[in-house]
């Protein structure tokens, strides 16, 4: 649910899977498995439809088509979204189509709490049902651990409060090896104290990150020049590559141009010059989210940001 911004997958005729893959691969700093990549990118567009078909409302266009925003290191628009309020979509989109299917037996509200070996095999799991208290035993020949990531480790994150790494530990404590622990995604964009993701999506609209003494530092950065107020240009300036921009911040913290405030540091997202009606048309979360967890208007006001833990690659 804390995914806000969208997805991406390729969706106009003037962008192809090898933009989206050279994006991609060149995103990851060379470091990325290549086949998985080009499978990942000509198997997206097929995957966002059948969202659709099963009930993910991606925002549109006036003629009909798929509406596709900006993110950083992207050459060509590609991101679907929903609003700004993707995740939750995506989320309540998969829990209602599996509801439809009576021989998926679904256990809600239980909490994993070790994987049953015997012998070298895996004979199920053990649950704690969080609504009653009590234990439960699942009995499997196989388990497909799909527990998300860690994010929660760390002080400053997006994630939430049940992204703490269990299932990582639980399959570690068995044996099993983890890989790529080293790669954990820093959003530029979260707020003070709670880490709470302001999407990229405003950005991609739009706005723009200054220091406290309003200058657009990006630009120092190697993601200059810098570009006009409200014209935001694919892979420059704060649609740079999301590693970019947040070491842009530990390097202005550095220098002493960043804005210190009761709950760390920070320097502004400003979107006022976006406007009201956009905003609330293409932005209205991030209005809300900003309102009530550090009291800006962003109408009115530049909301404060910094980095903040997104997303664990590895596991």
């Amino acid at each position: 649910v804390a995914a806000e911004g969208g997805s991406a997958a390729v969706a106009q005729d003037h962008d192809s899977f090898e933009y989206h893959f050279h994006d991609t691969v060149a995103g990851g700093d060379w470091l990325c498995e290549q086949d998985v990549v080009d499978y990942f990118v000509h198997h997206c567009p097929t995957e966002m439809t059948q969202l659709e078909l099963w009930g993910c409302p991606w925002s549109r266009r006036p003629d009909g088509s798929v509406n596709v925003r900006r993110f950083g290191g992207m050459k060509i628009e590609r991101t679907w979204f929903a609003a700004d309020k993707t995740g939750f979509h995506m989320l309540h989109t998969l829990f209602q189509t599996s509801l439809q299917f009576p021989q998926i037996q679904r256990f809600d509200e239980h909490f994993v709490l070790d994987i049953l070996v015997d012998d070298g095999h895996v004979r199920g799991l053990v649950a704690m049902n969080m609504m009653e208290g009590t234990l439960v035993q699942i009995r499997a020949n196989a388990v497909v651990m799909a527990t998300g990531g860690a994010g929660r480790v760390y002080r400053y994150n997006t994630n939430g409060g049940i992204v703490t790494g269990d299932g990582m530990g639980m399959a570690l404590s068995h044996g099993v090896p983890l890989r790529d622990m080293e790669f954990v995604q820093y959003h530029p964009t979260g707020l003070p104290g709670s880490g709470i993701l302001m999407t990229e999506g405003c950005r991609g609209e739009g706005g723009i990150l200054v220091n406290k003494n309003g200058y657009r530092y990006l630009q120092d950065y190697g993601m200059g020049p810098e570009t006009p107020l409200g014209e935001p240009k694919n892979k420059y300036m704060e649609l740079g590559p999301r590693d970019k921009v947040s070491q842009a911040f530990w390097h202005e913290w550095r220098k002493g141009n960043t804005i210190s405030t009761p709950r760390g540091d920070v320097v502004y997202l400003d979107l006022r010059h976006l406007g009201e009606k956009k905003l609330h048309e293409r932005l209205p979360f991030i209005c809300e989210l900003a309102k009530a967890y550090v009291g800006v208007d962003p109408v009115k006001e530049p909301i404060p940001v910094r980095p903040t833990a997104h997303y664990t690659m590895g596991g």
